[in-house]
């Protein structure tokens, strides 16, 4: 399958290319990245491109690889009068995302007792495969969480109004509906509010180098404004509730198909028409895990504040550990855009990408309107992640969206294969990192060999512009499942 370059860091399939294909599919990334895009992607984007009611293009970012139905950073909106919804296209750990926070501590005030600081917060925040978390909730409690998300959060003295604002949506998803929620899914998530999980989820500190800013003016707006500054950026989802909600409605999509008489060139893009009852229960039911996964990052990040209070001795006044912004990486959202000169309603899948609004939507919190979207990407835990702000440029194009990470390059096993967990620690600790993790395996699966460049990633929509760096955060200490 070929592609063709129609310009600088776009690439395109054209629907002759394959039988089915509705609209062109799209790669975004840099001549060295596209030369080692997996075959994978392309039979998949371009099955995506397949799906009914699609609408201008299937999209993949420059951190593209191989997924199930989608591949990982792919993006695609659906007409929501015609179109449909895929929980192939959103992933099963619904609402996997990343929070970043600043802090008033730099680098100098924080080394010192970096390794009291990750095992304090080794020890409140669990982690692993079926951590359980330390906020107990029975049935109701955990449908008003599924309802409510962050708003639940704030009422029950685990967020603050700084926190609410400064997240997508607020970090409430007003359509949820406990009601098409299975009992099984209750099951896996009541006990793990709070909890990391495992794979490439992670709690990272960071440092800003001052030579990493890039954007000095815009830096401070997103609360960067001191030298060797300390940040946190925390990476987790909806754990076990959300994959149980992505696995019931797959069953429950592979018979609306037969029903609604649609077809897929891939059966892990099962499917049913938005506008339908099944359709509409997937959709409520996402909502409510996806508002589990924003209230989850929100209770870390409660007792985040606990543990630096505990080790630093300061307040949380003193301590300045607020919430620079909250996205989602795997979700689809009704969302408005101008196609081919009219205002249309879409349905926007983004796995394993993110939004990356332009100053002009009214969609962002007030703080970031006639700025941008802060944009937080997580790398890999040897490297760093990054700051950037989304684009009008992103609104026209992506439909608002960009990348979410570095992209895998190497599966679990191989990665396991590759290095040895407690070598990997201790070439950790060498370069300055210290970690914590609840397994050397889980630890090897997450080596940085792993993953594409994360700068070469960045670096590619930077150039495009559907983002732009700000700043560059490097990681001094990490807690991983």
């Amino acid at each position: 399958m070929q592609s063709h370059k129609v310009s600088n860091g776009i690439w395109q399939i054209d629907p002759d290319q394959k039988q089915g294909m509705r609209v062109p599919a799209r790669i975004y990334a840099s001549e060295k990245l596209i030369g080692s895009m997996d075959e994978g992607v392309y039979e998949q984007i371009t099955n995506v491109a397949c799906l009914p009611g699609i609408v201008s293009r299937a999209m993949v970012m420059p951190d593209g690889h191989w997924g199930y139905g989608f591949p990982i950073g792919g993006v695609a909106a659906f007409s929501t009068s015609d179109g449909v919804i895929s929980p192939g296209g959103i992933g099963f750990d619904i609402n996997c995302g990343i929070r970043m926070l600043r802090t008033n501590l730099t680098l100098e005030e924080v080394k010192p007792k970096m390794k009291e600081l990750v095992n304090m917060l080794f020890k409140v925040i669990p982690t692993g495969v079926g951590g359980k978390g330390l906020v107990r909730l029975d049935r109701k409690k955990f449908e008003d969480v599924m309802r409510k998300g962050v708003k639940w959060c704030l009422e029950n003295g685990y967020a603050t109004e700084a926190d609410y604002d400064s997240i997508e949506e607020n970090g409430h998803l007003k359509w949820a509906d406990p009601s098409t929620v299975s009992d099984r899914a209750v099951q896996r998530g009541i006990n793990q509010l709070g909890t990391l999980g495992s794979g490439n989820h992670f709690l990272e500190i960071e440092v800003v180098p001052e030579d990493l800013v890039y954007d000095k003016e815009l830096a401070p707006k997103f609360g960067i404004d001191r030298p060797d500054q300390i940040v946190l950026t925390i990476h987790c989802g909806s754990r076990g509730f959300g994959h149980q909600v992505a696995t019931d409605f797959l069953k429950v999509f592979s018979r609306a198909m037969q029903k609604y008489g649609l077809t897929v060139r891939d059966k892990e893009l099962a499917c049913a028409p938005f506008d339908s009852p099944e359709g509409q229960d997937y959709f409520k039911a996402m909502a409510c895990a996806a508002n589990n996964a924003f209230a989850n990052r929100q209770v870390i990040a409660h007792r985040v504040r606990q543990a630096f209070e505990h080790v630093f001795g300061k307040s949380e006044q003193e301590l300045g550990i607020s919430t620079v912004y909250d996205v989602a990486h795997n979700i689809a959202k009704r969302e408005k855009y101008i196609v081919d000169g009219k205002e249309l309603e879409v349905l926007v899948h983004r796995k394993g990408a993110t939004r990356s609004f332009g100053p002009e939507r009214e969609d962002l919190p007030s703080r970031y309107r006639g700025i941008g979207q802060p944009v937080i990407v997580g790398g890999s835990m040897q490297t760093g992640s990054y700051l950037l702000v989304g684009s009008k440029y992103a609104d026209e194009e992506t439909f608002g969206s960009t990348l979410h990470g570095s992209g895998r390059t190497m599966s679990r096993r191989q990665a396991k294969k590759s290095v040895r967990g407690d070598e990997l620690q201790k070439q950790m600790m060498e370069a300055g990192i210290y970690v914590q993790a609840a397994s050397m395996p889980g630890l090897a699966e997450e080596a940085g060999i792993a993953y594409k460049n994360i700068d070469d990633v960045i670096q590619a929509v930077h150039d495009l512009g559907i983002s732009k760096k700000v700043a560059k955060l490097i990681p001094i200490g990490n807690i991983k499942g």
